[in-house]
Order: C-alpha cells, then structure tokens, then sequence
C-alpha cells in the first residue's frame, strides 16, 4: 500500500495556491476559494478510488459498476469532476464553468451538500477581477491543484480531518497579516481534545455546539464516543464557514450531521415543535465577549432562555452560556464552554447569573489553559463545565495555564499535559498547586467569584536566605578588592604614574 499523502504535502500545496490570490482579496478570504477547490479534489479521488474498485470487482461490466456508484454517498455528475475542470482550464469563461460544475455537485446531493458551494462565486469580477486577470489565476489555482502529490483517495490520508486541518493551518499563517480574529470559528485541536474528553459523549448522544464554525471541536467529540451511534448538530452564523463546516462533516462521513445557519442567539435554528431541541452534550467556542449580540431582543425572548438574568448588552459571554444550558436533556446534559478569564469574576448582571448557575448546583468546574493558545488572541482562556447530574455539590478547579509546550507564534498543549488534566478531572481529587475540589459554601464566602487563584494556590515559596553565608561572602569580595586595588597600584608606580 503506498504511503500516506502527508499534511506537509497538503499544506505545501495549498500555501503555494494561495500565491494565486495575494495582492488580489483579503488573505481572509482565501481559505474559501483554495478550500473548495481541496474538497472538489476530494470529491474526485474519492469517486475514482471507488470506480475502481467496482470496475475491478465486477470485471468491467458497466452496468453493475454503475448500479453500484449509484449507491454510493454521493453522485459526482459528468463534467464536474476536477479532471473535466483541469480540461476546460483554457475557457474564456473559466470562472463561469466552475461555478456551474460545484452547482452540478450540490443538486445531485441536495440532502448533504445544498447551499455549501454557492457562498463562494468563482466568477467574481470585485474579488478575482476582470475576465483576462479571472482566468488566469483560475488556471494557475487548477495547476496548483493537479499537483502529483495531491492524491486524497481515503487509502493516502487515512482518517485524517484534511479539511481541518488545512484550514487551521491557514488561519495560523494569515491571522497577524489579516488583521482580523484569524481564529475566531476554530478552535486548537489540542484544546478540541481536552473539551471533548472533559463532556465524556456517550453512544447514543445528541451533541450540538451553537457555534460550530468549521466542526471539527464537533467531530472531536463525536470521535470520543467510540462507536457510530451519536447524532452530531450545529448552527454557524459567518456563511462561508458554515460551508466549510458542512464540507468537513462530508469528508469524516457523517452524512447525518444538521448544520443550520444563522444567529444562534437572536434566531436559533434546532427547534422542534416550536421548541428548543435538546442534547446529551453542547459544547461551543464562542466568540470571546461579543458586543452587540443582541440584548434588545433577549429581554422578550419566545425560548425563555435569559430567566437568569440578562448578560450585559456589551459582553454576550453568558448569552451562550445561558442558551447552551437551556438546550440540555433535564437528566444527563452536559457542557463545555471555552471563556475568557473575565467570566470567572465579572459582576453584576453576570455575577447574578453565575451566582444562580451556581446555586442551582450545575456549575461541575473549571479550568485554567495557558495563554497564547488561540489564533488571534494572546489572552488566556478557561474550559467551563456543566453537568445536570453531578454526582456531588462542590466546584473542581483545575489550574493547568503553566503546563505547555513554548511556540514561536502560539503555545501548545502537549500530549501529557492534556492527559494530566483529564486525569485529574477524572478523579476529582486535590492536587498540591494544581486541582482543588472547592464546596459551595467556599465558593459563596467568595462571593462566587470563580476566580482560580482563590481556590488553587500556586505560590511558591522562596528558598531560606542563609545570611551568614552572604556576609562570609561579601567579606570574602571585600578582601579580594583591597588586594586587587593594591596590586593595581604597585604596577601603576612601576609604569612612573
């Protein structure tokens, strides 16, 4: 079997296609165009992986292969494959002939794929610009694309998240030159893996994160299950990722997944019956303390989700909490939310909700990350956790913000850091300067302030000074500058000075 395609590969190629578009949109907005492309690529290895195999199997019989390719995930149309765009790459029209193919992909798999393509307009004269200049980069990006190397049959990447992974890695290079929150629709891989270890998802949960992004923290916890029986939902707002969201569950296979689109907070989208749905797990990496997330509507909320109290109009922090909670199956729900610091203590309207959050016993605990862990951000951020089915009434404090891996650019969690932390979580016990299971009464003569330094201590004490030891020393010092200075003397009146 030949070796897998490496994500170095991936990300080499890719990084060069990009070279296409510089100079011509945002270095935000390339991920659109280069990850469509990597996922038609794949929609086309796949397709021709699979008609090889039938065609082998059934000898060439044409019929029986194509009675089989019909049963198959998905329809890959005549003329929309990679290789009839690669073809075509001399067409005056270039950019009008690969918008017509990913239109073709999406109405013969309505059900998996509608919408996902038509975010991105290959033939967008304000962003590619004027049909000759269109053309051209076109051509360079199908090249770049046809690349040897770049062979995405499930037998050369494995189980890999392609699209993910890809796509992280492009946030990670474009973040400081965009200007903008580079990583504000995904979440560390790193931290993907502790959150969706911390929820424990179960076989047969329904898990959701209301703020899905490109899904992989999704996918993460629906891997942590351990078999196929869980059913995976989201809702993204930004439409180009909610169409890399949707590209993603189709690469992993999990044709099932409901991504809706849309603001989770002024319109959610998973309802049933005029009624929120509900999940075994909802975890989120929301957008750190959004202004303008929509107080005016929340106070006449139809969903009742805000009878905490309303969040601040200009920190949504504990809009998404309280919206995620809601959300949860009476008996077993779970959650887990990635914050910023100032969650922890704030007051106010959000030391009223978090008191009450507290008081209902639904507050499991809290963990310290390290900071610089997130694109775009230095700050650092805390893992929340909720459980309707605590099995005590304390609050577990976990500070893990100084166990890390030092990056050029950002931090990393390392393997055992990460299993340090669920460990500790697991067990539920006192660790000197690291873990401490704190009851409510303590977390009340706080004031309920969540802050982890009031229930972890991390001080270090200092090393005893043995001042006899110094004095010997700067008496020894001492003698050694009146000999240096005689010495120095004697050698100047030698010299006659």
């Amino acid at each position: 079997m030949p070796p897998e395609t490496s994500q170095q590969v991936i990300n080499d190629i890719v990084w060069r296609a990009c070279d296409t578009f510089r100079g011509t949109i945002d270095p935000a907005q390339y991920k659109d165009y280069i990850l469509v492309m990597l996922f038609l690529k794949y929609l086309t290895d796949l397709h021709d992986d699979k008609l090889a195999e039938y065609q082998k199997r059934y000898d060439g019989d044409r019929e029986r292969v194509a009675r089989a390719m019909g049963r198959e995930r998905f329809t890959l149309p005549a003329g929309c494959d990679f290789h009839s765009l690669v073809g075509q790459r001399a067409a005056d029209n270039l950019g009008e002939v690969i918008n017509i193919a990913l239109t073709g992909i999406e109405d013969a798999n309505k059900a998996k794929l509608e919408g996902v393509f038509r975010n991105i307009d290959f033939n967008s004269e304000s962003n590619l610009g004027q049909t000759r200049e269109r053309n051209s980069r076109l051509k360079h990006l199908l090249d770049d694309f046809s690349d040897e190397r770049l062979d995405l049959r499930p037998s050369r990447i494995g189980e890999r998240d392609v699209i993910g992974d890809a796509y992280e890695f492009l946030i990670s290079r474009f973040a400081a030159d965009s200007g903008k929150k580079g990583g504000e629709f995904y979440t560390p891989s790193q931290v993907a893996q502790v959150l969706a270890q911390l929820v424990a998802p179960r076989s047969g949960d329904r898990i959701c994160d209301p703020c899905c992004g490109s899904g992989s923290l999704l996918i993460r916890a629906g891997k942590q299950v351990g078999d196929d029986n869980f059913a995976l939902f989201g809702q993204e707002l930004n439409g180009g990722t909610w169409a890399l969201c949707r590209m993603n569950m189709f690469l992993h296979g999990i044709d099932s997944a409901r991504i809706e689109r849309g603001d989770t907070i002024r319109n959610p989208r998973l309802v049933e019956d005029d009624r929120l749905m509900k999940f075994n797990v909802v975890i989120a990496n929301p957008p750190f303390s959004l202004d303008k997330w929509g107080h005016e509507e929340a106070g006449h909320d139809r969903f009742g989700r805000f009878h905490r109290g309303l969040p601040p109009r200009s920190k949504g922090d504990y809009a998404f909490i309280s919206h995620m909670i809601e959300t949860t199956t009476a008996d077993d729900g779970r959650v887990g939310v990635v914050v910023p610091h100032g969650v922890l203590f704030r007051g106010q309207s959000e030391g009223r909700i978090r008191r009450q959050l507290i008081e209902e016993n639904l507050l499991d605990g809290v963990v310290g990350l390290p900071s610089n862990l997130f694109f775009g951000t230095g700050i650092p951020a805390a893992l929340v956790i909720f459980n309707r089915a605590k099995q005590d009434n304390g609050v577990f404090f976990i500070d893990a913000s100084r166990d890390y891996e030092d990056g050029k650019n950002q931090n990393r969690l390392r393997p055992e850091d990460i299993e340090r932390i669920v460990t500790t979580w697991r067990t539920r016990k006192d660790v000197d300067k690291y873990a401490k299971l704190a009851t409510i009464e303590q977390v009340r003569e706080n004031d309920f302030n969540l802050n982890i330094p009031l229930y972890v201590d991390t001080f270090e004490e200092e090393e005893a000074i043995d001042l006899g030891a110094v004095q010997a020393e700067i008496e020894r010092l001492e003698g050694e500058l009146v000999r240096t200075r005689e010495e120095l003397k004697a050698a100047m009146r030698e010299l006659g000075l």
